[in-house]
């Protein structure tokens, strides 16, 4: 059987549903590859990338579907490719069944195969051939690199000779794999990174990628989002207002938006509304990943780049994994090569469609002469939700206190049990030692207890945690050469004296080292 891949000709789309190297792994599969002439070049392979990859390069669209047994395409077909379409043919590629149920109609009257890459069940053997969820990790990662594009400043906080500069402040909606990818780009720049999300039970993965999860002060919270697939679910009206409520009072403080709600077979939620926007600061930035399916923005413009009354620029664009055309085209071609090795299990070049596989049946959509669309639910469930984690209890002020008290009532007593310990030992060893041992003994932990006590206490903010502990050490120094600088040794005078100069030298020098440092984020 031949497996085909025609040039896209949705205006602006730069993808191929087909590489040269995933079409020496299809070759291996048993299949005869071809591609249309300049169907690659937009992703920088050429014609003779895949000449040399063994791949027969067709003239136009038209020869092509009438000779290819399997058509691979990005975008989902026109009504004239679908046109071309007949029984024993085969279809893959974005569908979006839900929102084109005419393009179905005429799939299931021309009797073709169509196997929709966009309704691959998320369920761990399909993440292999999760197309959705490479095309959306490219989105978020475009989407951070977008952003910063549009941004006047550092994403990171800096201190430099000119000047301080703030972290920027970046708020995700949506924790699926786009937002995932966003987060992981946003903080990986350095930036400030909030995180929201309907499904609280993504909040550990959101902390543990160094952003912050985003609470709402809703006793219902929970949203049984894996029940759906995977996808977050329909918020009640109350959730939505809690929400809106919370997005109003962050907006002041946020520099970049990035929106990455879906719901499946729904126009997109609307999030960050007209009046978020002018909340925000000139020179900020939102970028919707939703501009496609309406968008989460209110004043998003599929497509375009504005900026509002108040200096915020919105970005709608729909192309985010065309704009990585080259990285795209290799992980959607790798997906389709997956779809193709469930498709030929004897790996001899012939499809078995087999209507019982999860994966196969939940990505057809119209399969001898019928639709197939909405599939029955896979065998095997997406990853369940799990409890989520709690938000922290904020403490009264009489709460506090309380803590406080308690927290002093128990350090008390491990000091007291100490001071008795530290007792008993020096009248047990003052019993035995020589009266010179003790001396030196008492004048050692003197020195210690009071150097370190009178370091250590000074201000975190007055020197680094290295010059803290070296500090406390040339105090505890300090008090000790001054309490034996009185010997009648002339040895221990001279030692015990430059160990006051060589200590005084590295705590002077430390303070200093610290002012410098201090001063460099102080505002001119």
């Amino acid at each position: 059987m031949k497996i085909g891949s025609p040039r896209e000709i949705f205006d602006g789309e730069r993808r191929v549903a087909m590489t040269p190297d995933s079409a020496l792994q299809l070759q291996k599969l048993g299949f005869e590859c071809l591609i249309e002439t300049g169907a690659g070049q937009a992703s920088g392979f050429t014609d003779d990338a895949y000449r040399a990859a063994g791949v027969t390069v067709v003239d136009t669209a038209e020869a092509l579907f009438a000779e290819a047994d399997v058509v691979a395409k990005v975008r989902p077909p026109t009504p004239a490719e679908t046109g071309r379409l007949t029984p024993e043919k085969t279809l893959i590629s974005f569908f979006y069944p839900a929102q084109n149920g005419e393009l179905l109609e005429l799939a299931r009257a021309k009797g073709a195969s169509v196997i929709a890459m966009d309704m691959v069940p998320r369920i761990s053997r399909a993440q292999k051939m999760d197309a959705l969820s490479s095309m959306a990790n490219i989105a978020g990662y475009r989407a951070v690199i977008e952003a910063g594009n549009n941004f006047g400043r550092f994403f990171t906080g800096q201190v430099t000779a000119a000047g301080k500069v703030p972290p920027a402040r970046v708020l995700v909606i949506g924790a699926g794999v786009a937002g995932l990818a966003a987060i992981g780009t946003a903080t990986s720049l350095g930036a400030i990174t909030y995180a929201f999300d309907v499904r609280p039970e993504v909040a550990e993965q959101i902390e543990s990628m160094g952003a912050e999860f985003v609470y709402l002060d809703f006793k219902d919270q929970v949203q049984d989002g894996a029940a759906t697939g995977g996808y977050a679910a329909p918020s009640s009206p109350e959730f939505r207002e809690k929400q809106l409520e919370k997005f109003r009072a962050l907006a002041p403080d946020i520099d970049i938006v990035i929106t990455t709600a879906l719901i499946p077979g729904r126009d997109a939620p609307k999030l960050w509304l007209a009046d978020m926007v002018a909340a925000m600061k000139p020179g900020s930035v939102v970028i919707d990943l939703a501009a496609e399916r309406g968008g989460n923005c209110d004043l998003t413009v599929p497509d375009q780049k504005i900026v509002s009354d108040n200096g915020v620029t919105v970005v709608g664009y729909t192309d985010f994994p065309s704009r990585m055309a080259t990285q795209s085209s290799t992980l959607y071609a790798t997906n389709i090569r997956h779809m193709m090795t469930d498709l030929t299990p004897a790996k001899d070049g012939v499809i078995v469609h087999n209507m019982e596989d999860d994966v196969i049946r939940g990505a057809t959509v119209t399969h001898a002469g019928e639709i197939t669309f909405p599939p029955p639910p896979p065998k095997i469930k997406a990853i369940a939700a799990q409890k989520p984690k709690e938000k922290p209890k904020e403490l009264t002020p009489q709460e506090k206190r309380a803590k406080d008290i308690a927290a002093f009532k128990q350090q008390t007593r491990s000091q007291v049990a100490l001071l008795a310990i530290a007792t008993l030992l020096l009248l047990i060893v003052g019993g035995f030692a020589p009266a010179s041992f003790m001396g030196h003994l008492i004048v050692f932990v003197l020195a210690c207890f009071i150097g370190f006590s009178v370091i250590w206490n000074v201000s975190h903010s007055l020197h680094t945690p290295l010059m803290a502990v070296t500090n406390a050490i040339s105090g505890i120094v300090i008090l000790g050469a001054l309490l034996q600088i009185g010997s009648g040794n002339w040895l221990v005078v001279i030692l015990a004296a430059l160990s006051v100069l060589i200590a005084t030298i590295n705590i002077v020098g430390g303070f200093l080292v610290t002012r410098r440092m201090l001063a460099m984020f102080q505002k001119s």
